[in-house]
């Protein structure tokens, strides 16, 4: 009997090119018809992490307003009298948001920081002009 071949094929590895272009981002059309909208949800989502940026931006900006008319022209921001007035209030809104928001450590942290900075400067009046002190202790109703 005659010995048969076995018939192998050799296979070459196909060569790949490395491409060094980046695939261009999806865009996603947006139709007006109601049942091509409700497949696309990625642009409702955007919309409404827009609403609620521009909500807290409003917020802030209501805050900032609050803030600046109580700077008037002429008045030293820097002084220990205005800084401690400044916090105080600052720890009043805080105060506030911790009542609703009882797990916010964060702010909680951001609260007990401030308390310790007017702490501090309430101190330094305190040894350098007790009239002063007493005058924003009472202004401030920080003591009872």
């Amino acid at each position: 009997m005659a010995k048969e071949k076995k018939q192998t094929k050799t296979v070459k590895p196909k060569t790949v090119k490395k491409t060094t272009k980046k695939a261009a981002p999806k865009v996603t059309k947006i139709s007006k018809s109601p049942k091509q909208a409700k497949s696309v949800k990625a642009p409702v989502a955007e919309v409404k992490v827009a609403k609620e940026v521009e909500k807290t931006v409003a917020k802030k900006a209501k805050i900032a307003k609050k803030t600046i008319k109580k700077v008037a022209p002429g008045v030293d921001t820097g002084s220990v009298e205005f800084q401690i007035s400044n916090f105080s209030d600052k720890i009043k809104s805080l105060a506030k948001h911790l009542k609703t928001h009882i797990h916010d450590f964060d702010s909680r942290r951001g609260l007990l920081i401030m308390v310790g900075k007017r702490r501090r400067l309430l101190n330094y009046i305190k040894k350098n002009d007790p009239a002063e002190y007493e005058k924003a202790v009472k202004s401030l109703k920080l003591k009872a």
